[in-house]
């Protein structure tokens, strides 16, 4: 066995028996405080959002993660980013998790060029690389007509894209993507997924949450299908999306 092959098989991150709960009111209002939960105590109900999931991602895998909505998709991506605490069951991660969605936050009052440097500072870049790194990361995203607008004049495409564009532009060995692809033209979209596969193929692992069949066909060799927050399928992923489709 030559060394290329046990860098490739190498875990990156375990599921082990993961439960995720939620305290929300009947109403479907997340309960944000322990006052607020003692004030309306009555209309309180838990929400078992991912029930017992375990799997095992490798290095150089992208693996695209599919299900309904409220299928617990987006609650397991946070859970192993490290924002949300399991109620029970372990993530276990070989480096920091990056979770690149659609809602990041980027400073609305800041154009999209103050943010596209400051986005590259919070991912660790030093000023030099940012700086370096700046005109990559507009010219991907396509929009340097609006580059020195404020952000909060973008539509959430448009911010969509810049964050997308930010995020990537780095190598991340875990990368999240959770329905980022969904945005932006064809050509966006064929760049996003080419990226996507670069960062796999530097031995990164990359998790793909999307409704697109085509995006995930295109980009992923493996899919998990979550079914109602528990491990419906994890296999080959021309197998699991036809499977997906028979039953929707």
């Amino acid at each position: 066995m030559t060394d290329a092959t046990v860098d490739t098989t190498r875990p990156t991150v375990i599921v082990d028996d993961v439960h995720i709960k939620y305290k929300t009111f009947a109403s479907g209002k997340a309960a944000s405080s322990t006052r607020a939960l003692l004030q309306r105590q009555k209309g309180v109900r838990i929400v078992h959002a991912v029930k017992g999931v375990s799997f095992v991602a490798h290095e150089g895998e992208s693996i695209g993660v599919i299900g309904h909505n409220g299928s617990g998709k987006s609650s397991l991506m946070r859970a192993i980013a490290g924002l949300q605490q399991p109620a029970s069951g372990g993530v276990y991660a070989s480096s920091q998790p990056a979770l690149l969605g659609v809602n990041a936050a980027l400073l609305g009052d800041l154009s999209g060029s103050k943010n596209v440097i400051l986005g590259s500072l919070a991912l660790g870049h030093s000023r030099a690389e940012a700086e370096e790194n700046y005109q990559g990361i507009v010219d991907f995203s396509g929009l340097e007509e609006f580059i020195d607008l404020p952000m909060k004049t973008y539509s959430s495409g448009m911010s969509a894209r810049l964050r997308f564009s930010i995020a990537v532009s780095r190598d991340h060995r875990i990368l999240l993507v959770d329905e980022a692809l969904s945005v932006g033209d064809k050509e966006f979209r064929a760049k996003s997924e080419a990226r996507i596969r670069e960062l796999r193929d530097t031995a990164g692992t990359v998790f793909l949450v999307s409704h697109s069949m085509r995006s995930i066909l295109d980009t992923c060799s493996r899919v998990i299908w979550i079914d109602h927050g528990e491990l419906k399928m994890d296999g080959d992923a021309e197998e699991v999306v036809a499977a997906y489709a028979e039953s929707t």
